[in-house]
């Protein structure tokens, strides 16, 4: 059975900026869903909060893991998000997991200056909109550079969102995440600080960085995270079978033991 996929989004924008991974997962015959975070996209209107959002992303799971196997990726907020879901006791039914451009703990200092440059953009004139389309006109490629605008950025989620994270020990989380994982980071990002650590934390946890690219490494490369998709359905795919032939072997052996 071919495992389905839960995308969860980063911080100001929507679902959409998943749409070149969508188009090729389905493309493949592969069931994917993005989900809306709270105070984003089509429920811009909400406040954001750290329980509802980790609702719509165990929601957005539960409702795929009823067709079989999952994978569950995220990016920048939503990976946070999402390493502090699969950190939960008992474990959610998440049998692989993609984090992207998000190894570092949302703590003192650099979690202030971050806040305090984010806020300083929006102090700018149009909120400093202008400069973020230069910078995205700049880096992303024409195929995606409109998918980070088509859901709207949600400008008054952005403190917010950037604040709750204080709430989450990511550190405590990594160590009960057991299965196969991912994190993915751009060669420029600024959140790539703490990525040896989260690596050797997580059980079975690998790390891919992408030369020349930065924070919004899904976007900017996105047939090389598609092909980290691929990755993460396949492990799973070998998993399952290898599951289903110890099964076999097992029944084989008992039916062998009662003759």
């Amino acid at each position: 059975m071919t495992a389905s996929v839960v995308l969860v989004h980063g911080i100001r924008t929507s679902a959409s900026m998943w749409r070149a991974q969508l188009e090729h997962l389905r493309a493949r015959g592969i069931a994917a869903s993005a989900v809306e975070l709270p105070g984003h996209g089509t429920r811009m209107a909400e406040p954001f909060s750290l329980d509802g959002a980790l609702h719509t992303i165990d929601t957005a799971v539960s409702r795929a893991a009823e067709r079989g196997r999952v994978v569950l990726a995220a990016h920048s907020l939503g990976g946070l998000l999402s390493i502090e879901y699969m950190g939960r006791a008992p474990a959610p039914p998440v049998d692989a997991f993609v984090a992207a451009s998000y190894t570092a703990v949302p703590r003192g200092v650099p979690l202030q200056a971050y806040r305090a440059l984010a806020r300083g953009m929006d102090a700018l004139p149009g909120r400093g909109m202008w400069l973020s389309e230069r910078v995205l006109d700049a880096t992303l490629p024409p195929a995606t550079r409109a998918d980070f605008g088509a859901g709207g950025y949600a400008l008054d989620t952005q403190d917010p969102a950037l604040g709750a994270p204080a709430e989450l020990d990511v550190l405590s989380a990594l160590p009960r995440i057991r299965v196969p994982t991912w994190f993915v980071n751009g060669q420029f990002d600024q959140l790539r600080v703490r990525e040896r650590l989260f690596e050797r934390l997580a059980a079975r946890a690998e790390l891919i960085v992408v030369p020349r690219t930065s924070h919004l490494v899904t976007a900017m490369r996105p047939r090389v995270f598609n092909a980290i998709l691929d990755l993460a359905l396949a492990t799973v795919a070998e998993a399952e079978a290898e599951a289903e032939a110890e099964a076999k072997d097992a029944e084989a052996g008992a039916a062998a033991t009662r003759a």
